[in-house]
């Protein structure tokens, strides 16, 4: 029977201890989108949402949301996060655009960064409904998902 080593001998939630992990360097990349209406995409690529620069804003949202993941997620370890990047790219769905946002986390350390690019990515998608919502509330996020991870005990991880 597995393991479950997120609860302790009473059944209680418990952090996991990772004093006798190995450091290596980890990385993870996770992708998140947001569907924007044409008027929405118009205004973000022309820099003309009353809000300021959508893009600048998120990107700097999601570098501060990957460093700040412990905080929200109960069971992650506050990690020395070696580098975040943030990329956004646009695409086309008929009348509606989306915009895909891919996010990279690295680290030297003995736990890996997979919540951490998850939670980047999430917030770079909030933070562009946050500033666009006042034109049109029916933005749609997500999915939103784990690319790649590499290092650590369990391997590397590749979406198929």
């Amino acid at each position: 029977m597995a393991e479950f080593t997120h609860f302790n001998e009473q059944g209680h939630a418990k952090m996991v201890d990772i004093t006798s992990k190995t450091d290596t360097v980890r990385t993870a990349v996770a992708r998140s989108s947001i569907e924007v209406s044409r008027e929405i995409y118009q205004k973000i690529i022309s820099s003309e949402m009353e809000k300021g620069d959508v893009l600048a804003v998120a990107q700097v949202a999601g570098i501060m949301a990957a460093k700040k993941t412990p905080d929200i997620i109960p069971m992650c370890h506050p990690i020395p996060i070696k580098g975040v990047n943030i990329s956004f790219t646009w695409e086309q769905k008929d009348d509606q655009f989306e915009l895909i946002i891919e996010g990279e986390v690295k680290t030297k350390g003995s736990t890996g960064v997979e919540m951490e690019a998850l939670t980047a990515v999430s917030a770079c998608a909030l933070t562009v409904y946050d500033m666009c919502k006042a034109v049109d509330k029916g933005m749609i996020i997500g999915p939103t998902y784990l690319i790649t991870k590499t290092g650590g005990k369990s391997g590397d991880y590749q979406r198929t």
